[in-house]
């Protein structure tokens, strides 16, 4: 990876980890500057969210609560797959329950800067 390549992902790096933060999550107006406008993500749970419904939920969900069960990322990767897109995968730890997570980021302007696009989170089986 290039030093440009890298600076990049370093970037969409710190700001997925913006959204697993208690501070982020508890607020639609933080998250939404995070979020593409054409968002789309498949919960560990199977279920599919767009913006909207994300943004309106992710102040009640799982991890925004800093006195909560929070979201601890391990073995963050990410790659450019072409200007202006970065994919990432990491695995998450919240309350016991593992997940192996892949997010799409998007830069359309430099004025919104990077936002996620697509993510998906799948449980990991319990050994």
């Amino acid at each position: 990876m290039n030093r440009d390549s890298e600076s990049i992902v370093a970037e969409v790096v710190e700001r997925e980890l913006l959204l697993l933060s208690p501070a982020v999550r508890s607020s639609v107006e933080l998250s939404g500057r995070l979020l593409d406008p054409e968002f789309a993500e498949v919960g560990a749970s199977g279920r599919r969210w767009d913006r909207a419904s994300m943004l309106a939920s992710l102040p009640t969900m799982q991890g925004a609560d800093e006195d909560g069960p929070q979201y601890v990322p391990s073995g963050m990767t990410g790659t450019v797959l072409a200007p202006g897109i970065v994919h990432l995968t990491f695995e998450t730890v919240v309350d016991g329950r593992r997940a192996r997570r892949s997010s799409i980021w998007r830069k359309r302007d430099e004025a919104s800067g990077w936002r996620m696009y697509y993510h998906q989170a799948t449980p990991v089986p319990e050994e």
